[in-house]
């Protein structure tokens, strides 16, 4: 049975490079017709397949803000299903993990672009607390950077495997079970990373503006962390002229992310562009080859998109291009700072 979808890139950086681990593998992929490029989401190597089903499903139900729909999941709907095909659907927009939006950057990010991610990240959390959902996995990895605002990826990936991560919650490390504190924590975590490049600072090296904010989320005893609506309050603070809690939407005005990073971005878009155009060139050529009667390359037992010149990047066992450098490369730099934090095994 043929799959639904096939892999252009992956999103995410190698597995050998330094920084935080993202809680699940996410690719940008394509329909088999080429009509629609989507993201897909797998879970790492030693998942539960069924857990990750079960989160996929639940996502799928919750409308809030600043995250991706679930629009497909394997096995559901008539979906291929297994352990070794479990994977769902998210609409794609141009997009950096935060890890590789601080290597493109070379520096931690600015404190207006890390007090918008926080803000954002409040509000999704906040909705979510209010309906009495956990995320579960809110990890500096789990962030994507896109023009218009972060997006929260990677929902129930803790609820998935026995492994917690180094970066966790205390609690977590007792065996305490995911839980809105623990969301918070993982907030601050996610906001320490986006400030000063790793994730367990020095509170001197944390922007004094955020360090309060910081400091509270990552407090030991999830009874002393703020509620995901207060961190909104703190970091997106109504205007004079409101008359509701403020939304992180004030924060996402135009030049709220560097420079490099929005560069980035748009190369990835011009590269999944071009990508677009070799497909439709190398079908274009097969069916010329077949209305004059030749042979095409796949007949004649060569790759359809192989050049007589030179070998194309999919044949030498590359993608067409690496969303996860932020450039047409297979490097992705790892943020300055100290040492990177062991993050546990790759993906």
């Amino acid at each position: 049975m043929e799959r639904p979808y096939r892999l252009v890139t992956r999103l995410d950086p190698p597995s050998s490079t330094a920084g935080p681990r993202p809680p699940y593998r996410r690719f940008v992929a394509r329909s088999q017709d080429g009509d629609r490029t989507v993201l897909l989401t797998a879970p790492l190597p030693g998942a539960d397949p069924a857990s990750f089903r079960a989160e996929a499903e639940t996502a799928q139900r919750l409308a809030v803000p600043w995250t991706l729909p679930v629009t497909e999941i394997s096995g559901v709907g008539g979906a291929t299903a297994g352990a070794d095909d479990t994977w769902y659907i998210s609409p794609y927009v141009p997009a950096l993990p935060l890890p590789v939006a601080l290597a493109v950057h070379g520096a931690p990010l600015p404190e207006e672009t890390v007090r918008a991610i926080g803000a954002a990240l409040a509000e999704t959390l906040a909705a979510l607390h209010a309906q009495g959902v956990t995320h579960a996995g809110v990890t500096p990895a789990a962030v994507l950077l896109t023009a218009d605002g972060p997006r929260l990826t990677c929902f129930g990936a803790a609820r998935t495997t026995d492994q917690v991560e180094p970066d966790a919650a205390p609690e977590r490390a007792t065996g305490g079970l995911p839980r809105p504190p623990g969301d918070v924590h993982g907030l601050g975590t996610v906001l320490a990373y986006a400030a000063t490049g790793h994730t367990v600072p020095e509170r001197d090296e944390l922007p004094p503006a955020l360090r309060p904010t910081v400091t509270a989320c990552l407090t030991r005893e999830p009874a002393h962390r703020p509620a995901a609506a207060a961190l909104l309050a703190a970091l997106a603070p109504p205007t004079p002229h409101e008359t509701v809690l403020g939304s992180a939407s004030s924060l996402l005005t135009p030049g709220w992310l560097p420079a490099r990073v929005v560069a980035a971005l748009a190369r990835q878009s011009a590269a999944l562009l071009s990508a677009d155009l070799h497909s439709a060139d190398a079908a274009t050529g097969r069916l010329s080859d077949a209305a004059a009667g030749r042979p095409s390359h796949a007949a004649a037992g060569r790759p359809s998109d192989a050049s007589a010149s030179r070998p194309s990047r999919a044949a030498a066992g590359q993608p067409p291009f690496d969303a996860s450098a932020g450039r047409p490369s297979d490097a992705t730099p790892a943020p300055p700072g100290r040492p990177a934090e062991h993050h546990g095994n790759g993906n």
